[in-house]
């Protein structure tokens, strides 16, 4: 897995919707799996999404929890 993009999934906010703001890792799963259900948006955005619903679904949250306290 790319660093780069587990250190994004720690900085990049969700640019819009009900979770407007909120960092990536932290959406709530039941967002991720309802986001996944319906398709995800394409782009990086998506890329993103779909990383984060991985790692949520695998129980994988402690690699992101070095990251976030830099």
């Amino acid at each position: 897995m790319n660093p780069e993009l587990l250190k994004e999934l720690v900085s990049i906010p969700m640019p819009y919707g009900k979770y407007k703001g909120r960092i990536i890792c932290d959406l709530p799963e039941a967002y991720l799996v309802w986001y996944h259900s319906k398709g995800l948006p394409g782009g990086k955005l998506g890329m993103l999404l779909a990383t984060m619903y991985e790692i949520k679904l695998n129980g994988l949250e402690y690699l992101l929890k070095p990251l976030r306290n830099r």
